[in-house]
């Protein structure tokens, strides 16, 4: 089959740092399913794992973590799922990705494709959907059948593929959202989705936000890196919450959350199927609960742009435009050249 893998971890900009490889076709057992890949989205995630290190893989290693596709055979335990389904997934970090022909996956993390869509707007979706669905249902305990509306939410990095999903959930939700953005193309997009009120992440948002006449938030998203994290402690209300998805390279003062006896959440949404945790099912529940919510128009997916086909070539543009930090929405890789 096809591929796109490394062995050596390596600038964007050289010509191996991602490869056309042909590989050997995985078998399904177990609880696997064997699905065609027919798009793929690209994420921070696989910037970060690529991302320049002194280490040289022995064998291919395969990124991607966010797929649609059709299942073609499955392990002896499978039961949600038969050959024939398309699917919609964003898989285990710890086990070979998206970008291949053929893929396994755990059928625990794999929902239905959401029927309205084609691969490519499903492809743009697994990944952020799950980590949006679980850092606000899950990790900030809100109700997502509106029993929290009127509460409001600050999303630091709301233009970005997990905040565009999580300023459709929130609003859903009831939640009046505040986004930050910069650019007038994703200010215009962040209200698109329904945000109420947007603010330049690049100026003071404690000034901006009370500007707005809120003098806290009840809650902080933070979908980018730490850099605003001092804003983030001054405007969560005493005893808010804070939800956070990215690394903590930064300094992270903890003094003032705590005097607010306000939380920290992290979200890692690979956690589940990383550590197979025994309410592992629940990414399969949450990814149909979308499908549904797509189906039935109340959400739509945050496909932004579209590369064909998948091959090496287009991942490496694909891993360029994610390292700018200029795009807005998901960037989706579809079709595998020479097939229908």
């Amino acid at each position: 089959m096809k591929a796109v893998a490394l062995t050596e971890y390596l600038p964007i900009e050289h010509p191996h740092a991602l490869q056309d490889m042909e590989l050997e076709r995985p078998v399904p057992r177990g609880h696997d399913l064997l699905v065609e890949v027919h798009a793929v989205a690209v994420n921070p995630v696989d910037a970060k794992v690529r991302a320049p290190k002194e280490r040289v893989e022995p064998h291919p290693r395969v990124l991607g973590w966010d797929a649609s596709g059709v299942v073609v055979a499955v392990g002896e335990d499978v039961s949600l799922f038969r050959p024939g389904d398309e699917v919609y997934y964003a898989g285990d970090i710890t086990r070979p990705g998206s970008n291949q022909q053929y893929q396994r996956v755990d059928e625990r993390i794999v929902g239905r494709k959401p029927a309205r869509l084609d691969h490519a707007e499903a492809a743009a979706l697994p990944l952020t959907a799950i980590t949006a669905h679980e850092a606000l249902f899950d990790r900030l305990g809100i109700d997502p059948d509106g029993a929290d509306a009127g509460r409001s939410i600050l999303m630091i990095g709301a233009g970005g593929g997990v905040g565009s999903i999580a300023i459709q959930l929130a609003r859903r939700a009831g939640l009046t959202v505040i986004a930050t953005a910069s650019r007038t193309e994703t200010i215009d997009w962040v209200l698109s989705l329904g945000a109420q009120h947007s603010v330049d992440h690049h100026g003071d948002l404690e000034d901006q936000v009370q500007g707005l006449g809120f003098s806290n938030v009840d809650h902080v998203a933070i979908f980018n890196d730490m850099r605003h994290w001092a804003a983030a402690v001054a405007l969560v209300r005493p005893q808010g919450s804070i939800v956070a998805i990215d690394d903590t390279d930064l300094p992270m003062p903890m003094a003032g959350l705590k005097t607010k006896a306000a939380s920290l959440h992290w979200e890692f949404m690979f956690a589940r199927p990383m550590h197979q945790t025994p309410d592992m099912i629940e990414q399969h529940r949450l990814l149909n609960r979308v499908a549904d919510e797509i189906d039935a128009g109340r959400l739509r997916t945050t496909l932004a742009r579209t590369l064909s086909p998948i091959n090496a070539d287009n991942l490496r543009r694909a891993h360029r435009w994610i390292e700018s930090g200029q795009g807005r929405g998901k960037l989706v890789v579809a079709g595998w050249e020479g097939n229908a």
